[in-house]
């Protein structure tokens, strides 16, 4: 691993390709090299306690057995909670609780969790969170599109700021953020420093995590940040060469290097295999960089081999449930990034289409890649519509509305404050709210299967649901029972259908069972679990990595269909390059004769 003497280090790239095994196993091979080292998490859905077999929290604390490691987790909720209260405290001598109360209530948005999660960030790059006393500071990032967001703000922020010379903002007042403006410059140039900074591009040797990998480095370099390496996870190759399943793989893998995005064929590049192990623990985390100890591990796993099986229903059993009494409702897949989310929205919105159901098909991930699939079909069903809810054309479209309403009877001046006060960065959250809501209403006439961003994305849309829930049922003079709301609209589980996809491995695993828990305290029941990429659904596999991952998953899903949901459906693993067909003509050869 190229990353000696830097002192920052941002591990990111598509949801699932190995960011945390990675940053993790970084942070681990310096601290056994005698460097102090700070590993700080800033996705909403981290799982580094997992990886790393130590308590991690939102306070910087010491792994129980490295002592050169320290681990801090920047939760999203608690960084807001606690800029709520340098808010509302100096307050609470001078403002009535009904006050206090309405305070509370207008930071309650997705917006205020974003700027205050960055504010926390922003802190352990200028020394304020204390990274001045390590050697090291890595950073394992959220899925691509929420990062690239995260680093977008400090020059959205200092625009806006720049222009409201009273420090007020749609997130309360700017001076009870930790960080100035200044502090923000200074984070931006630490980024933008070669001999501070580097990003570690990881990806799978897949088109789509190549493509989100190729994306991620432009947009970086736009924003000045081009001290750049790629690392590619999880390379497969083929042990048992009469296993055609193991034999496509390894060809697929190698001919989408080939194909990669040319952006990226200028990088320095190295290359990481798929293990038949899962890189937990300390030891486990050592033999990504040492292959001696690599290759006791696997020899010592293989020994382990078992034949396993089992038999959940599959993808077109849930179609037939979804349709069953019904042509309209919502289907939303949810889950870490990664899982599959994307590729079983696009299935399931296909078949049913050609099951004759109008159908809208769209997505709420900043990084979607519903076209992708979508264009691997020759024709797209008459009754599907594709769309998608894109953060910046809803702004534009919400901001040019609002002007347009509000600025009738203003003169110049008056319409260029107006504008000014919606280029605020919390005019997304309020745009894209909008739009996912409009979605969702629309599923009163028609089936709306919706691709949601990466969990914690997710939830911050789903708290500003929350949200305006609130405040409509607060300030409406009908009868609560004459209001049903977005949120409302979610919590009914005949009208809309959560689907959490996961993939057969413990770590997917416990992150789909701690959504679901977010989920059902929101009062919102998914209605069923989808296991994408089981490789023990597959016929006939001889090869010793692939027979050994799959008695692997054979435990992990019988517990999700045990304890976990009452619907459980799989997907098997498809060595094919061209996806969505494939998966297609599984279930139905007509879908794909028709498209």
């Amino acid at each position: 691993m190229t990353a000696q003497g830097f002192k920052f280090l941002f591990f990111t790239g598509k949801g699932g390709v190995g960011k945390t095994t990675l940053a993790c196993a970084t942070a681990v091979a310096m601290a056994d090299k005698g460097k102090k080292v700070l590993l700080i998490s800033t996705d909403p859905a981290s799982n580094l306690q997992d990886v790393l077999g130590t308590p991690v929290s939102d306070q910087i604390t010491q792994h129980q057995d490295l002592n050169l490691l320290f681990t801090v987790n920047i939760d999203p909720q608690t960084a807001a909670e606690d800029y709520r209260k340098r808010v509302i405290d100096p307050l609470a001598a001078i403002a009535t609780a009904d006050e206090i109360s309405k305070i509370r209530e207008g930071l309650s948005g997705a917006c205020t969790t974003e700027i205050a999660s960055f504010d926390e960030f922003s802190r352990f790059i200028t020394g304020e969170g204390l990274s001045e006393i390590f050697d090291n500071v890595i950073f394992d990032t959220a899925p691509t599109g929420h990062t690239i967001r995260l680093l977008e703000l400090p020059a959205a922020w200092d625009d806006f700021l720049g222009n409201n010379p009273n420090g007020a903002s749609c997130i309360g007042p700017s001076s009870a953020l930790k960080s100035s403006r200044e502090r923000y410059e200074k984070v931006v140039s630490s980024l933008r420093d070669p001999l501070q900074t580097t990003f570690f591009l990881v990806t799978r040797p897949d088109a789509a995590s190549l493509k989100e990998a190729g994306k991620t480095s432009r947009d970086l370099i736009d924003l000045g940040m081009a001290n750049q390496s790629l690392l590619i996870n999880g390379i497969f190759q083929a042990r048992d060469q009469t296993d055609t399943t193991a034999l496509k793989m390894e060809k697929i893998a190698e001919r989408e290097l080939l194909e990669m995005p040319g952006i990226l064929k200028n990088l320095a590049a190295e290359h990481y295999p798929l293990l038949p192990y899962n890189v937990l623990g300390l030891e486990n985390l050592r033999s990504v960089f040492d292959t001696d100890l690599q290759s006791k591990i696997v020899a010592a796993e293989f020994l382990k081999l078992t034949e396993a099986g089992h038999l959940l229903p599959d993808l077109k059993a849930l179609v037939d449930e979804l349709e069953k009494n019904s042509d309209s409702g919502l289907i939303m897949t949810m889950g870490k990034g990664g899982v599959g989310k994307t590729i079983v929205a696009a299935s399931i919105a296909t078949m049913l289409a050609h099951r004759g159901h109008p159908v809208l098909l769209t997505t709420t991930d900043p990084a979607a890649h519903i076209r992708d699939f979508m264009d691997q079909l020759t024709a797209i069903p008459e009754k599907l519509t594709i769309e998608r809810i894109d953060p910046k054309i809803e702004t534009k479209d919400y901001i040019d509305k609002i002007a347009a309403q509000k600025g009738k009877h203003l003169d110049e001046e008056g319409k260029k404050l107006l504008r000014e006060d919606l280029q605020s960065p919390c005019t997304e959250e309020v745009a894209v709210f909008h739009a996912f809501s409009k979605a969702i209403q629309s599923a009163r006439r028609r089936f709306v299967v919706m691709d949601t961003a990466p969990t914690g994305h997710t939830l911050l849309l789903l708290d500003t649901t929350g949200s305006y829930h609130k405040e409509i049922m607060k300030n409406m003079a009908v009868s609560p029972s004459k209001i049903t709301t977005p949120y409302m609209m979610l919590q009914d589980g005949v009208f809309a259908k959560i689907l959490l996809v996961a993939l057969p491995e413990t770590t997917p695993m416990r992150e789909a069972e701690a959504l679901q828990k977010d989920l059902q305290r929101a009062g919102i029941v998914p209605y069923a679990w989808v296991i994408n990429e089981c490789l023990s659904a597959v016929n006939d596999l001889k090869d010793p990595l692939l027979r050994k991952r799959t008695s692997a998953e054979v435990p992990i899903i019988d517990h999700i269909a045990a304890h976990l949901s009452k619907r459980t459906f799989e997907i098997p693993y498809i060595a094919e390059e061209i996806l969505l067909p494939a998966i297609l003509s599984r279930y139905d050869d007509a879908v794909v004769q028709a498209i």
